[in-house]
């Protein structure tokens, strides 16, 4: 069975920190027989989740650190597709204590820039209580503390200065009580291939895989498909040429983006999807998958 339903996501994430001494290639071995059932083949991997492996440990590219800090990353969108692209950023501190909530809107979101999975969505900070901010500043105060390399081995975190950012939280106009659609692009050498569209958020994810020219995937990975029509974006062709701009010249890179009230913005960098350790099904995608990624390059 896979460790991450074995234990609570948060009881995981302190396990795999408690092994942070293991040496690389033994932990990433572990994680992978433990989230997949399969033992990893390094020396001729094949399946698109063994090639994510092997280019945690030989694929090395420092500059990667400038993609995944969501802080930094900002200039390197500005660079690429432009500044427009970039989600408002209300600021950003070294500690929660710093954060000045007097400052900031009504409704904002929080989040670190070097980890995965912080984010907090404040909607009314009217309705914050002492109990609320507690507990705000004991999730970020633990959060800023953690080097999130050791949590899966991946390079590009490695070291980055930790800070906690605020950004200006969007809203659909036409559908202000729903959750916002995120579209995942799965770039091979600047070549956008599938994209993952990730719908219901706020009452349980469900995410849907098409190609590009958004034709439905009979392609699953860890959560369900959505019951609903998903409808193709209307900027959905400008999204593939920003996706493409931005993973130019990496060999397998996930490129975020949104589409709201008419507008695309930037999400996030994600070199290892689930960090590699989620397979695909039926198991041919993952074949498929892997195949698009050459490790001979």
């Amino acid at each position: 069975m896979s460790i991450k339903y074995m234990l609570p996501r948060n009881l995981s994430r302190k396990l795999r920190m408690y092994l942070s001494f293991l040496p690389d290639e033994l932990y990433i071995r572990l994680f992978y027989y433990t989230a997949t059932g399969r033992v990893l083949n390094l020396k001729n991997p094949t399946l698109f989740s063994e090639k994510q492996q092997w280019m945690k440990l030989h694929d090395i590219h420092p500059e990667y650190k400038n993609y995944v800090d969501k802080l930094a990353v900002r200039e390197q969108v500005k660079e690429r597709i432009g500044d427009e692209y970039n989600f408002p950023l209300l600021g950003h501190w070294k500690t929660f204590d710093e954060i000045d909530f007097d400052k900031l809107p009504d409704a904002f979101v929080l989040k670190c820039n070097h980890d995965s999975g912080s984010t907090k969505v404040i909607r009314d900070k009217s309705k914050l209580s002492a109990s609320d901010m507690a507990k705000l500043k004991k999730h970020f105060d633990y959060r800023v503390k953690q080097d999130y390399f050791y949590a899966g081995r991946e390079y590009a975190y490695k070291g980055i200065e930790p800070c906690i950012m605020a950004q200006q939280l969007m809203v659909d106009e036409k559908h202000p009580d729903e959750s916002i659609e995120d579209y995942k692009f799965y770039c091979f050498n600047g070549e956008p291939r599938i994209v993952l569209v990730a719908t219901d958020r706020n009452t349980g994810v469900k995410c849907d895989f098409f190609d590009m020219d958004f034709n439905w995937l009979d392609m699953r990975s860890t959560h369900p498909n959505s019951d609903k029509n998903i409808q193709k974006p209307e900027k959905f062709e400008e999204m593939k040429k920003l996706a493409a701009k931005l993973s130019k010249g990496i060999k397998f890179v996930r490129i975020e983006l949104y589409c709201i009230n008419g507008r695309i913005y930037f999400g996030e960098y994600t070199f290892f999807a689930g960090g590699g350790l989620y397979l695909l099904n039926p198991i041919e995608w993952e074949r498929r998958l892997g195949d698009w990624i050459d490790l001979e390059e």
